[in-house]
């Protein structure tokens, strides 16, 4: 499972990237955001493209990925100077129909890899259009944006009620490597860690984002993200050898915790 997490604190970035995480992720993404989560529980990041040009030095083994923000007129400047300043994989967010994704590769233009983040109704509506342009090299589900786009009280509702499932059925039969979400510490979490990597695995996700509680006392003990690191590859390891009844029984389970915890947050509202 390819891990990325989302930092630009020089020191962190030099943890992570012992430790074995895959992707440093950038995110330059501002236009809109607040108003989308301003009210939620959830990183409003003010990274920069000088950060892209800082940490991409300091990377041994990770690679750095780089969240733009939506198509706007300043788009393929934002890209190439993100390119330029060392950007490894591109990300597009918030993107609504199939013309804003074949400019987003065009702009692009095979000088790094491409990543949709699929978020909105829009782009989920229009799937099988976008799906049929050329250049795409992998696509995240964004489970925050797509689950407040939806009207759902909370996120992991999308992979308990098979929405996720027949989307990562058509990316699938595209044969486009993709990932979706987040998750927290195997043992930890709303819904735990260990129940959404086996949903991962069921459903042939390779790529994933650590939340923030992979970052958690960091400064006390810093073998402790390497640890965590560990704990979630013996998760898949283990899913990986349990058979087809069990990731659904598995899966039984995430789709009853997801419905009870939405319950509980719409009786809050």
């Amino acid at each position: 499972m390819l891990t990325m997490i989302l930092d630009n604190n020089i020191e962190n970035i030099k943890i992570y990237d012992k430790a074995g995480v895959d992707r440093i992720f950038i995110d330059l993404e501002i236009n809109g955001k607040q108003d989308r989560q301003g009210h939620l529980d959830t990183v409003i990041s003010s990274h920069s493209l000088e950060d892209i040009k800082n940490i991409k030095p300091l990377l041994t083994k990770a690679k750095l990925l780089v969240r733009i923000n939506p198509i706007y007129g300043n788009s393929a400047t934002e890209i190439s100077k993100s390119i330029d300043n060392g950007a490894d994989v591109i990300m597009l967010p918030m993107f609504k129909t199939a013309e804003e994704v074949k400019l987003f590769i065009d702009y692009v233009d095979k000088r790094a890899r491409t990543c949709l983040l699929l978020e909105t109704s829009e782009a989920l509506a229009r799937l099988d259009e976008i799906l049929e342009i050329e250049g795409i090299d992998e696509i995240h589900i964004g489970l925050n944006d797509l689950h407040l786009a939806l009207g759902l009280d909370f996120m992991f509702e999308l992979m308990g009620d098979g929405l996720i499932e027949y989307i990562t059925g058509k990316i699938k039969a595209k044969n486009i490597p993709f990932g979706i979400g987040g998750v927290a510490r195997m043992d930890e979490g709303m819904l735990m860690g260990n129940i959404i990597i086996k949903e991962h695995v069921r459903l042939g996700s390779s790529m994933v984002i650590l939340s923030r509680t992979f970052k958690r006392d960091l400064d006390i003990d810093k073998s402790i993200l390497e640890k965590e690191l560990l704990k979630l590859q013996h998760t898949e390891k283990e899913a990986r050898a349990l058979n087809q009844d069990a990731l659904k029984e598995n899966k039984l389970l995430l789709k009853r915790l997801a419905k009870d915890i939405a319950s509980i947050m719409r009786n809050k509202k």
